[in-house]
C-alpha cells in the first residue's frame, strides 16, 4: 500500500538509498573475476529494505537472476519483476512445487527424496523444472553430500524433466583451509558430473565475504546479499565501496523529568544516576530495536543519547539531559547517520544481517534517489 511521505514520517520509518544501492552493486560487479556473473540475493524482503523495490531497482542497472529463500519470496518478486530469473535457495514444499515449476522459477535440490519430488511434480505441471543443485560440503545446513550427488544428479538427467541449470555450495567460512576443503569439494563434483557427460553451465560457491576473499575462485556466478545493502565484510581494505543502504529513524514522542532513583518503564535494575530528562520515543522492539535494558544509543540533532530502561514493544526511552535543544516532535536516527552497523549489531550482540532484516513490518519504507523521494511504501497489507 502506497502512503503520503508526510504520513511515511509521522512516527517510525525506514529510508532507503536506492542510489547508494546501486552504487554497492557496481562495486560488486567491479569484483567479478573470469566471467562470473552476480546472483543478488533478496530474501527476507531484500534483508529488510523491501524486495519490489530492490529488485525493479536493480533491473535498471541490467540485473536480471536473483535468489530469495522461499517460493513465497520468489512470487512475491516474480509479481514485481516478471521477467526475473529467481532461484529459491531453501525448500519449495511439496504443495508449492507444481506451481513453481508452472512459474519457471529455479529450485535448489538438495536430497535423493526432494529430487524424486521435483521429477513428479515436473511431470504433472508438463513442464521442465529448472533445478540447482546444493552439494552439502562442511556447511552442515543443507546439500547432497558429494559422495552421492552424481547418482540423483544423474537421475535427474535421465528423467527428461529436470534442466540441470546450477551445481553449488554455501562456504562456512570457518578458516582459509576449511573452505578450500569446501571449494575442492564442488569441484570435485563437478567434475565427477563431467565425466558422466553433464555439464552445468553455473557453478558458484561465494557470498559477499567470499567475493572479495577468494577473487580467484568466483567461478560462474557469486551471490551477494550483504553487500548490496552496506553490510561490509569485516576487515575489507576498501569499507567505501560498500555503505549502509537503510537508515530508520523515529520521534520523539515526549519529554519528561525523572528524579535520581527511578526506574523507567518495565526495568526494575538499572535506576537513573541523576535528575534526567528522558525523552519517550515512537520505535519498539516490534519496529526493529533490539529489546535490550539501558544499552545502545540513538543520535538526536547530531548527538548521542544514551538508551535508558527496558525497550518496550513500541516505545523506548533515551537519556536527552545533555541534549537540551531536544524537543517533542524531533527526528531520531536509530541506524544510520554516525550510527553503522557493526555497532549497532554490538549493542545487542546480533548479527549485522540481522540487525537490518528485523525492521519490522509496520515501518513505511521511504525510497529516495540522490536525496529526493521517489516512493513511500507501508509493508503492512
Amino acid at each position: 500500500m502506497h502512503i503520503s511521505y508526510e504520513e511515511a514520517i509521522s512516527r517510525c520509518w525506514a529510508e532507503v538509498d536506492l542510489s547508494q544501492l546501486a552504487q554497492n552493486y557496481r562495486h560488486a560487479r567491479a569484483h567479478l573475476r573470469g566471467g562470473a556473473q552476480l546472483i543478488c540475493v533478496l530474501k527476507a524482503d531484500a534483508y529488510g529494505l523491501g524486495a519490489r523495490a530492490v529488485a525493479q531497482r536493480l533491473w535498471q542497472e541490467g540485473q536480471r537472476l536473483f535468489a530469495v529463500a522461499s517460493c513465497n519470496e520468489a512470487a512475491q518478486l516474480l509479481r514485481a519483476q516478471p521477467q526475473a530469473q529467481v532461484l529459491i535457495l531453501g525448500l519449495c514444499g511439496q504443495a508449492q512445487l507444481k506451481r513453481a515449476i508452472e512459474s519457471g522459477m529455479l529450485l535448489t535440490v538438495f536430497t535423493r527424496q526432494y529430487a524424486q519430488s521435483v521429477i513428479a511434480a515436473a511431470k504433472e505441471a508438463g513442464k521442465t523444472a529448472r533445478v540447482h543443485v546444493k552439494i552439502e560440503t562442511g556447511l552442515n545446513r543443507i546439500g547432497l553430500l558429494p559422495q552421492d550427488a552424481p547418482d540423483v544428479v544423474q537421475a535427474m538427467q535421465d528423467s527428461g524433466v529436470v534442466a540441470l541449470e546450477g551445481l553449488f555450495t554455501h562456504l562456512a567460512l570457518r578458516d582459509k583451509d576449511s573452505d578450500r576443503t569446501q571449494l575442492d569439494r564442488l569441484t570435485g563434483v563437478r567434475d565427477a558430473l563431467a565425466a558422466r557427460g553433464i555439464r552445468i553451465p553455473m557453478v558458484h560457491a561465494l557470498d559477499s565475504i567470499g567475493m572479495v576473499r577468494y577473487p580467484e575462485d568466483h567461478m560462474d556466478a557469486v551471490r551477494t546479499g550483504a553487500w548490496l545493502y552496506g553490510v561490509c565484510p569485516r576487515g575489507y581494505a576498501h569499507p567505501e565501496e560498500c555503505r549502509l543502504t537503510m537508515t530508520v529513524k523515529t520521534r520523539i514522542a515526549q519529554l519528561h523529568r525523572v528524579s535520581a532513583g527511578e526506574c523507567l518503564g518495565y526495568d526494575e535494575t538499572h535506576p537513573v544516576a541523576r535528575d534526567s530528562v528522558v525523552a519517550t520515543l515512537s520505535a519498539g522492539y516490534v519496529d526493529g530495536y533490539p529489546r535490550q535494558n539501558s544499552c545502545g544509543e540513538v543520535e538526536i540533532r547530531g548527538k548521542r543519547a544514551p538508551v535508558v530502561g527496558l525497550v518496550c514493544m513500541d516505545q523506548m526511552m533515551v537519556d536527552v539531559t545533555d541534549i537540551p535543544e531536544a524537543c517533542e516532535g524531533d527526528e531520531v536516527i536509530l541506524l544510520g547517520g554516525s550510527i553503522g552497523v557493526d555497532e549497532y549489531a554490538a549493542w545487542a550482540n546480533l548479527n549485522r544481517n540481522e540487525s537490518l532484516a528485523r525492521t519490522g513490518r509496520r515501518v513505511p519504507r521511504v525510497y529516495l534517489e540522490h536525496g529526493q523521494v521517489v516512493d513511500v511504501t507501508e509493508a503492512m497489507e
